[in-house]
């Protein structure tokens, strides 16, 4: 039945691996379930029904991953907009929590209403081949980064040094080099599970020596949902003073989805010889569906997360990665004390790890033609330096087009590419800052 469902015999992977895939998907994301409420909790938003949104959104959407587009993607919602909607429109700009649900409830119904025409395919067949790979380079980088940061090697700086060597004899920070480096010996050996096997390891090692404490329970009832749910403001979101900010979002979204579907499915080997991602429009769907369903929720922004690429090199292939990662986030919602327990110790040297491997796609950049290449840099260190996948991403879309023409090759850039181009420059334009 696996097989008529998942073809995990076509997929070249086993039931055994992709249960793999699916449990170290969902250890490597498993964090948003306390970060997203505790960012979201800035703007305006009570913690606990914000859990219950999250881990809700997250269970959803994976799990249409798998059954319906058969992708190894866990779906969540994600890191960078939500602070985007809690730090800049709420706090800044001072807009309400719940005008900024509905910015992302239209954001998601015109996602719908684009990928069901079929426009963001051919916006997604229309990317180069160098930018693509340069999209999977950038976010290797990015989760390494995200990964030295939460194993304490790098640490916040000062003006004129932004980050710097964080405290390497503490005791986190040891556990969490130990981790990284017999998590690499294990997959070097190509260990079965070597990613899962090294974060349960650190895992133990982080509560033995007290660098993290026990989970204080184990079954825990999650609480209401009622304080946030529905209760976005469609009017509002729709005010004309308000449009930037719903061009932003649509554009953070729109960017954040394309670079990782396209980049953790060329580390997993899911791209066709032309460098595109076969029905492509199933997960794009899935992520529409989910940011709609998430604001109805009373959270924000959702689609494909990047740190499914740990699931990746576990050897997950298929959708049942996606589904037992979903499973795994409905059991948190009432195993979340557990469940969240692994500390950044443990599940920040897998990052790490799957960073270093998705940076082989450099190779495949052609670094003799500046006109692809400049571009391609762009990508890659803007998503790293600000923080932010839909920078480097947009970066990306204004470059290349400018530097094809200048080099005499205009012809080759797609109707669809210079349709991204047009609307990354208008990300920078309107971006508040």
């Amino acid at each position: 039945m696996l097989e008529r469902i998942f073809g995990l015999r076509k997929a070249g992977t086993t039931p055994a691996r992709e249960v793999l895939g699916g449990l170290t998907t969902f250890v490597t994301v498993a964090y948003i379930i306390v970060v997203n409420p505790a960012i979201l909790e800035a703007a305006g938003i009570p913690r606990g029904p914000s859990m219950v949104a999250t881990i809700l959104t997250a269970f959803i959407g994976t799990l249409l991953m798998g059954v319906y587009a058969n992708r190894p993607f866990a779906v969540a919602p994600y890191m960078g907009e939500n602070a985007f909607v809690a730090f800049t429109v709420v706090k800044v700009l001072g807009f309400s929590w719940q005008t900024a649900l509905g910015a992302i409830f239209l954001g998601g119904i015109l996602f719908i209403l684009l990928t069901v025409s079929g426009l963001r395919q051919a916006l997604a067949d229309a990317i180069p081949r160098s930018l693509k790979h340069a999209f999977a380079v950038g976010i290797g980088l990015f989760l390494a980064f995200i990964g030295l940061n939460d194993m304490g090697l790098v640490a916040l700086g000062v003006p004129g040094a932004p980050v710097r060597l964080g405290a390497v004899t503490a005791p986190a920070t040891l556990i969490a080099i130990a981790t990284f480096v017999g998590m690499a010996l294990l997959q070097l050996r190509r260990v079965p599970g070597a990613i899962l096997i090294a974060i349960g390891g650190g895992t133990l090692a982080a509560f033995a020596t007290g660098v993290a404490p026990l989970p204080e329970a184990v079954v825990s009832m999650p609480p209401s949902i009622e304080p946030i749910f529905g209760k976005m403001d469609l009017a509002a979101a729709t005010s004309l003073g308000f449009l930037n900010v719903v061009l932003v979002v649509f554009v953070m979204d729109f960017v954040d989805t394309m670079g990782t579907l396209l980049g953790v499915s060329a580390r997993a080997g899911l791209l066709d010889e032309n460098g595109n991602l076969p029905q492509i429009e199933r997960p794009m769907l899935v992520d529409a569906v989910v940011t709609t369903l998430a604001a109805v929720l009373g959270t924000t922004t959702a689609g494909a997360y990047i740190e499914s690429a740990a699931g990746v090199e576990a050897g997950g292939r298929t959708g049942l990665v996606a589904v037992v990662c979903a499973m795994m986030f409905l059991l948190a919602l009432f195993f979340a004390p557990v469940l969240t327990a692994v500390p950044p110790a443990a599940y920040g040297p897998a990052l790490v790890l799957v960073g270093l491997m998705m940076t082989s796609s450099i190779l495949q950049v052609p670094f003799d033609r500046l006109e692809e290449w400049v571009p391609a840099f762009a990508v890659i260190v803007l998503m790293s330096f600000t923080y932010n996948i839909g920078v480097g991403m947009t970066a990306g879309f204004v470059l290349h087009p400018v530097f094809m023409v200048v080099a005499g090759r205009g012809r080759e850039v797609k109707p669809g590419m210079w349709a991204l181009f047009v609307l990354s420059g208008a990300f920078y334009v309107f971006f508040p800052g």
